[in-house]
């Protein structure tokens, strides 16, 4: 079998593969003897007849196509293998010469990983290093965390007044919109707790004054820039009714309540694992703010002709993380599209610049675990998927619900990624 390959814009090759005659007569050969089973012909049994006779009865044309979807299959796989080509997705295949004793050839087009010219990317990271912030955490960091926490272990009771800000309420409601009523502005019984602006601007305000079982009609403008275009700029008409006011009724900030939370000793103890939680979380946020710098330098100055194939298969994956959150809030994506007066096709275009850089990131990556010779042990994998699987309730409950490979690939990805950071952090 002969094989050329000629290269193509936008890390795409083409391959040119001719099959020898011999090899080639094979696959006509088991093409016939295919049909030949189904084939009733006198004096032969099924899959025995000569080709002769088959050729009478299905046509050579017929057995030419069966035989060269055959070869196709069997000659595109063994050629990639032999030159040890990495290709992305399904090739796109052309049969330039197909006939009875003679060469058969066929060409494919097929995505390849691209090469990437990555810069110094050592010398990045350093100059980066400059831009490390030292993270520390002030006094009113934790005391805006302990009143978070105070009024989270509030109780509330029902009381007989209006209702006031910091007031737990439950109301009906509905909007309509130039005359038409609203079901994504409508609820019943909707809790909420006055001044934690979980509605519209101005919704609450008008809320604030009403007493159980009061009844109130108001209009909100809605921002320019809303969300909703429908809803952008509009003027919405609001009537609610007070169904609950319920004052709330926030502990002391003590030693006896620091006691209530778990294993602390006092408030001190709890304010210094307050302190401590909150500085971990900021210098994880401080370095993966730094990390995402850095890579998002080295893939702007690195050199790479990207296929279509890989900014498809990336916005597909967005579309599909922004279907998951969708769903996670209770709404139906066909309702969300509507809503926003958008086609998915205008959300892909959207999508397209930032999976292409997502996709750059992903391989400016690969490209420096290649270059360090960074890999992941069958050790650290096994034990990495281990954790991860102590989360199912049993064997059987994972095997169910994961794929194990595709797990363990993964894994090994997140694993060498970290260790391709810590080789930029320590530069």
């Amino acid at each position: 079998m002969k094989t050329e390959i000629a290269k193509l814009p936008k890390s795409e090759i083409e391959l040119k593969i001719e099959v020898p005659t011999e090899e080639w007569q094979e696959f006509i050969d088991e093409a016939a003897q295919e049909f030949s089973r189904d084939l009733k012909i006198e004096g032969f049994r099924p899959g025995k007849a000569p080709f002769s006779l088959v050729e009478e009865k299905i046509g050579l044309a017929k057995i030419l196509e069966e035989a060269a979807e055959h070869c196709v299959h069997k000659c595109y796989v063994r050629a990639i293998m032999d030159k040890n080509i990495i290709a992305i997705g399904k090739p796109e295949i052309s049969v330039t010469k197909i006939a009875k004793d003679n060469p058969f050839e066929f060409r494919a087009r097929v995505a390849v990983m691209p090469e990437v010219k990555s810069p110094d990317y050592k010398k990045i990271a350093k100059d980066f290093q400059k831009d490390k912030k030292e993270v520390k955490v002030e006094e009113e960091e934790i005391e805006k965390s302990i009143s978070w926490l105070l009024k989270s272990r509030a109780k509330y009771s029902t009381v007989n007044r209006p209702a006031a800000a910091g007031d737990r309420v439950e109301i009906d409601f509905e909007g309509s919109c130039e005359g038409q009523k609203l079901a994504e502005l409508a609820s019943k019984n909707h809790p909420a707790i006055l001044g934690q602006s979980q509605f519209i601007p101005g919704f609450e305000d008008n809320l604030i004054g009403m007493k159980e079982g009061e009844e109130k009609e108001f209009d909100i403008l809605f921002p320019e820039n809303f969300s909703h275009k429908h809803l952008a700029g509009k003027i919405v008409n609001f009537k609610a009714k007070m169904n609950l006011v319920q004052e709330s009724e926030i502990p002391e900030f003590s030693d006896d309540f620091a006691k209530s939370l778990g294993n602390f000793e006092n408030i001190n103890s709890l304010k210094e694992n307050i302190k401590e939680g909150l500085l971990m979380e900021k210098q994880m946020q401080e370095k993966d703010n730094w990390r995402a710098k850095v890579l998002d330098e080295i893939a702007k100055k690195s050199e790479m002709e990207i296929p279509d194939i890989l900014i498809i298969g990336e916005t597909q994956r967005m579309l599909d993380e922004l279907k998951a959150k969708i769903n996670q809030l209770g709404l139906d994506y066909s309702q969300y599209i509507e809503k926003i007066q958008k086609k998915e096709s205008e959300i892909i275009e959207e999508f397209k610049p930032k999976a292409e850089q997502r996709v750059r990131a992903f391989l400016v990556l690969q490209e420096i675990a290649k270059q360090e010779n960074i890999s992941v042990s069958e050790e650290d994998l096994t034990s990495e998927v281990n954790k991860t699987l102590e989360h199912f309730k049993s064997p059987e409950h994972a095997q169910k619900n994961i794929d194990i490979e595709q797990l363990k690939v993964y894994t090994e990805g997140v694993l060498k990624n970290e260790k391709v950071f810590q080789l930029l952090e320590n530069h």
